[in-house]
């Protein structure tokens, strides 16, 4: 249920359970970590969703029986970020719950003009994972960081393009194109220079 493109500098990975919102089972959700984790080597690394919504987060079934407190969560957040090559979140629709975690983690957040963004994890009972609130504030601040956590507000994209959460719609093509044009410099490029590129942005967001 998770597809991979390893085809040359730019890996894609597709979450493809859209008969259930692609919402991650205990296995999707092992095999996530384990392919971002073996992808250090790839240029870019995109992550898209098959169907009209990119993760409904934890399989309902299997939230219950622990899958929405799991480490392995905050484990594929920290591998997604911690990766020297471009990474984008191509959100091909709706984005909720823990399926969050990973898109923060990602440098580049662009969605379809219908996504939209929620995260009811007080609603349900479970903490969210550690970086997540934090990822989302160095995004849009804390206060609009405690609307989304705290009240349950679902942001609309053109809200989220607004805060900061997302980096562009996209109306003219399939989001997933877009995503692979906007790997197209990096993935010519000279790969030491690109990743030292991104450790220097990186280091900014810490420096204040």
């Amino acid at each position: 249920m998770i597809l991979v493109d390893r085809t040359g500098p730019v890996w894609t990975i597709t979450l493809n359970r859209p008969e259930k919102a692609n919402a991650l089972t205990v296995e999707m959700l092992s095999d996530l970590v384990n392919i971002v984790e073996a992808a250090n080597e790839a240029r870019a690394l995109i992550l898209t969703g098959n169907g009209k919504v990119f993760s409904a987060g934890a399989d309902f079934e299997a939230a219950r029986s622990g899958l929405a407190t799991s480490p392995d969560w905050e484990r594929l957040s920290s591998a997604i970020a911690g990766l020297p090559g471009l990474t984008i979140a191509a959100l091909n629709g709706t984005l909720a719950g823990g399926a969050n975690g990973m898109a923060l983690a990602c440098d580049l957040r662009i969605a379809v003009p219908n996504a939209s963004f929620f995260y009811p994890v007080l609603k349900h009972g479970y903490l969210p994972q550690p970086s997540d609130p934090l990822r989302m504030a160095r995004l849009i601040g804390a206060a609009r960081t405690k609307m989304v956590f705290l009240t349950g507000q679902k942001l609309t994209a053109q809200t989220a393009l607004s805060y900061g959460l997302i980096d562009e719609i996209v109306k003219e093509k399939s989001v997933l194109s877009r995503a692979m044009d906007l790997c197209f410099t990096v993935s010519a490029a000279d790969p030491v220079k690109s990743k030292r590129i991104k450790a220097m942005c990186n280091t900014g967001l810490y420096m204040h």
